[in-house]
């Protein structure tokens, strides 16, 4: 099963809205270089499906690629139905591996407050970057075992 990068997002700052840029790299053990949010842990990188994204606009927000402060939108692969350990390769060496799937949120976010949902919580994964590499907008992501 494969799908698609759609973009890559990261932050200066915590508690910031990502912004999206051209590539990145996925360093091991750490996530993506430059992103307030990589360090060592299980939640190294997050990912969130466009579909989602499209969900929320259907409910009449305007909101995009990077804007749930996800690093990596896909397209392509029902990412939230992976089970924790799957591996995924993204771009042509780096490999990740699913550790944790939606998220707890304490201070709802902007989001929540307009449309009284997030899809992040429920369908946005965690990976832990087990080999790094370059990524960018159109690289496949492979899913290698669930």
């Amino acid at each position: 099963m494969a799908g698609r990068i759609v973009a890559v997002s990261i932050s200066d700052e915590r508690g910031t809205k990502k912004r999206n840029v051209p590539h990145a790299e996925l360093r091991a053990e750490h996530g993506i270089v430059g992103d307030a949010h990589a360090g060592p842990g299980k939640r190294q990188v997050s990912l969130l499906g466009l579909e989602s994204i499209r969900t929320m606009q259907g409910k009449g927000i305007e909101v995009s690629p990077g804007d749930f402060a996800e690093n990596i939108t896909t397209e392509g692969i029902e990412i939230f139905s992976l089970p924790l350990g799957t591996k995924l390769r993204l771009g042509d060496c780096a490999l990740g591996e699913v550790t944790q799937i939606g998220k707890t949120c304490h201070d709802r976010c902007e989001i929540f407050r307009i449309v009284g949902d997030c899809v992040m919580p429920r369908e946005g994964i965690f990976i832990r970057v087990l080999a790094g590499g370059e990524i960018k907008p159109g690289d496949e992501i492979e899913v290698l075992s669930e």
